[in-house]
């Protein structure tokens, strides 16, 4: 469609309806879901074990082919963790596994298609053995991570910092930096005294925030009726 032709009120009524599946399927597989969370497509996310937090305003975007995942495994010696802090963005297709503890800092944006392990997954020399090494990744605040990349166990990313798409990190950067690559090297380095905007300064309020976007949606939608968007789904023309 070169559009979106359904109606305002059923817009609100699958808001509704993802609320309710937030609220009833994703919010207690959580240790803490902060206010102020925007899941779209909630039945995409898919959560597989304890010790996962989300912080305020975490938004998550999904897909049916881009499903994001979110895993934390038990083992001899612990269970995994994965915080994900204040205003971060996770896209479709991202993957987080962990055996000790991952980290994404406040206004940090994971692109889509992101993986982030803190485990090898397997022994090097005995393949049968789960986990392996294993050791915590950090990702500051405000930290990019571009489309596809990989970051990989015991890897510390700086505050600010940018990572291409496509890079795989396999050693710490520091802040403030643009990395790119295989393996993943510093290819330009930020201006620390020009200022940033953040996800927060656009969410921190984010009741305000709600009621000016469902005032755009009830104005872009003011001529969407029922039947047109039957009529789209079912004969959909080239003006569609």
């Amino acid at each position: 469609m070169r559009r979106d032709h359904r109606p305002y009120s059923l817009k609100r009524l699958i808001g509704h309806i993802e609320a309710l599946f937030v609220t009833h399927r994703i919010a207690p597989q959580l240790d803490a879901l902060g206010p102020g969370h925007m899941i779209m497509k909630p039945w995409y996310l898919k959560l597989w074990g304890p010790n996962i937090t989300f912080g305020r305003a975490v938004h998550v975007i999904t897909a049916r082919d881009r499903t994001v995942r979110l895993t934390t495994w038990t083992h001899d010696d612990g269970t995994g963790a994965i915080s994900i802090e204040d205003y971060a963005l996770l896209c479709p297709g991202v993957r987080i596994d962990s055996a000790t503890h991952v980290t994404i800092g406040t206004n940090t944006m994971l692109a889509a298609g992101v993986y982030i392990t803190d485990a090898d997954w397997h022994e090097v020399y005995d393949r049968g053995k789960p986990i392996g090494k294993t050791s915590a990744v950090i990702l500051g605040n405000n930290v990019w991570v571009g489309d596809g990349a990989i970051i990989g166990k015991g890897v510390t990313v700086g505050d600010n910092t940018i990572i291409g798409a496509g890079a795989v990190v396999t050693k710490s950067l520091p802040e403030n930096v643009i990395a790119a690559g295989n393996p993943a090297k510093v290819v330009k380095r930020l201006d620390p005294e020009v200022s940033m905007r953040n996800r927060s300064d656009l969410l921190a309020d984010h009741t305000q925030l709600a009621r000016q976007l469902d005032s755009l949606e009830k104005h872009l939608r003011r001529d969407n009726s029922w039947w047109h968007w039957l009529r789209t789904c079912l004969a959909p023309t080239r003006e569609d």
